[in-house]
């Protein structure tokens, strides 16, 4: 699979990485876009939100709650952060794999 995130998953491509277990890795952001800028990523391959299955639910529960901690852990919970999931082209998805952003460290602007 020529998966960026599938790749880093299975230690094929260096990373920064975090955090990891069975069903989840996280990572720093090559281009970060603030202080903190992890990647929370699901090891097994979904192609974005649109394809999520009923089934994913619990996943995506493991992916929002591994947000906080890591906001913990890298001190950016108590003044605050960002937690961003793309779906798509249109939605700003760059990569074909879903992924939740956790951006902190500094005031993130919203843009709704």
């Amino acid at each position: 699979m020529d998966c960026l995130f599938c790749q880093i998953a299975q230690h094929k491509i260096p990373s920064e990485i975090v955090y990891e277990d069975e069903a989840l890795i996280a990572f720093r952001d090559i281009n970060p876009k603030a202080p903190v800028h992890l990647l929370i990523v699901p090891k097994r391959h979904i192609e974005s939100i649109a394809a999520l299955e009923k089934k994913d639910q619990n996943l995506m529960g493991e992916i929002i709650f591994q947000a906080k901690l890591l906001a913990e852990e890298f001190n950016i919970a108590e003044d605050g952060y960002k937690l961003v999931l793309n779906c798509r082209k249109h939605g700003g998805q760059l990569i074909d794999h879903i992924h939740l952003h956790l951006l902190g460290g500094e005031k993130v602007e919203s843009i709704v």
